[in-house]
């Protein structure tokens, strides 16, 4: 197996965890699932299923990785043989697919960062009509994908250390501190506290079975849970590292950039008088508008916002494309450059269906789902790969530690670097959760998520 490297510092495995974390996910994703499911009760249940779930799994993943120091289907053909190495191979086929529709919705943030910079943006008449178009001309689309693809690719052909690691501690930072800016300037608008209340006040009547649903689903795809990415970067940490503390604080930034994000977005859109149940078009659409109404400073406000996006979208892009390049790397000992070569453009071959498929091509727009159902080609990889590939990985996980690599083995790891965690509740904790927990959260998670997107059946 060719040298692999890793991590020169827990700062370091921090970052580019957290960039993992942190994406699309935090800032487009948690604040419309937020506005569509109560705000504030949304925002009280997802915490609790980030602490209950979403951690446990998390410290799961680190642990298969760090024990093996292989790729995601390496680690599991060691651990478990052949049969359980096909988790893996999920995983990472997860991976690529996801990330070619996340390298789409990348490029939609990048226009839309370019368009406000040029202050074309502030000239648009009706934001519906023009996201519509936007994503339907694939013209511009396809070059900015690309760029964005181009940009990931060199990051991670960098090594571990001078390209993931480096990118993260630069990107991290950078956007914290305009998500800070914004946020500082967003409160400064009229009815903001209106916003602010309705995003941290919980109304209890408004949390049900679908606001836990809609959480879970969240923190797994906030998290980068469930294919194989922190397995990935898992295996490039040191025995000396403490997993479980690491895993806390990745946790913890994760869960605080999506709080900002909602502090962020929910003051602006108060502040315009706009339902904070749009959907998807929310920050495409909605924050556009407000952005143009603000006059000269929202030329600023909504480049800066974008930008916010597109770093956002970057430290989620370069852990994904890690993902397949890594497994080959370890499993055949090719050379990184020529994988991340070799998978830039597999990946964005594949997303070009995803790509056409949002009005460019009738038949992928409306592409044959189940009877009587259609949908584009983007929402049907999107639900196999996410909403149904990620409950799916983190089931697996849980079975895999708790029946076969055994929960002897797991805490033997955890306690590597970390000699205060064996007898403690924190190792309570997480045998309970991954033992009985979470395979039964997910697994009915997965089952309800099946029925309801290939079968139309819903029953939350």
């Amino acid at each position: 197996m060719a040298s692999r490297g890793g991590f020169s510092s827990r700062i370091g495995f921090i970052a580019a965890a957290a960039g993992s974390a942190v994406g699309l996910g935090n800032i487009w994703r948690f604040p419309y699932e937020a506005g569509e499911n109560g705000g504030g009760a949304f925002l009280l249940v997802y915490i609790l299923c980030i602490l209950l779930i979403g951690f446990p799994v998390m410290v799961g993943e680190i642990a298969i990785g760090r024990s093996t120091k292989r790729d995601a289907f390496g680690a599991y053909y060691v651990l478990g043989g052949w049969k359980w190495s096909l988790v893996g191979l999920w995983g990472i086929l997860s991976a690529i697919m996801f990330l070619s529709v996340y390298n789409v919705v990348a490029g939609w943030a990048f226009v839309y960062f370019i368009q406000s910079i040029d202050g074309s943006l502030l000239n648009i008449k009706n934001f519906g009509d023009h996201f519509s178009n936007q994503i339907s001309d694939v013209t511009d689309l396809f070059f900015y994908s690309m760029g964005f693809m181009v940009i990931t690719g060199l990051i991670v052909a960098g090594g571990i250390q001078k390209g993931i690691e480096k990118a993260a501690k630069i990107l991290m930072p950078a956007l914290f501190i305009l998500l800070i800016e914004l946020i500082l300037y967003s409160l400064t608008l009229d009815n903001a506290l209106v916003g602010v209340k309705y995003y941290l006040i919980p109304k209890f009547e408004d949390i049900n079975l679908k606001t836990i649903y809609s959480a879970l689903g969240q923190a797994f795809f906030s998290l980068s849970l469930g294919m194989a990415a922190l397995i990935t970067y898992g295996s490039y940490i040191s025995k000396k590292e403490n997993i479980v503390g690491a895993a806390a604080i990745v946790t913890a930034a994760d869960t605080a950039i999506a709080f900002l994000a909602g502090l962020l977005i929910f003051p602006l859109v108060f502040s315009q008088g706009v339902s904070p149940s749009e959907g998807p078009g929310l920050v495409f659409v909605v924050l556009p508008s407000i952005f143009a109404s603000m006059g000269t400073i929202g030329m600023y406000v909504g480049a800066a916002f974008f930008l916010l996006l597109c770093f956002a979208a970057l430290t989620s892009t370069i852990s994904l494309l890690e993902i397949p390049v890594t497994f080959l790397v370890d499993e055949k000992g090719y050379s990184r450059k020529k994988m991340v070569l070799f998978f830039s453009v597999l990946i964005f071959a594949v997303g070009i269906p995803s790509m056409l498929s949002q009005g460019a091509v009738d038949s992928l727009t409306s592409f044959a789902y189940y009877e009587g159902k259609t949908k584009a080609v983007f929402d049907v990889v999107f639900d196999i790969f996410s909403d149904i590939g990620l409950p799916l990985g983190g089931f697996l996980m849980s079975l895999f530690i708790s029946t076969h690599w055994k929960l002897t083995n797991f805490h033997t790891e955890l306690a590597v670097g970390n000699p205060r965690y064996p007898g403690s509740f924190v190792q309570k904790f997480l045998s309970f959760v991954i033992t009985f927990f979470a395979p039964l959260f997910l697994g009915i998670m997965f089952v309800t998520t099946v029925l309801h997107k290939f079968f139309g059946i819903t029953l939350i």
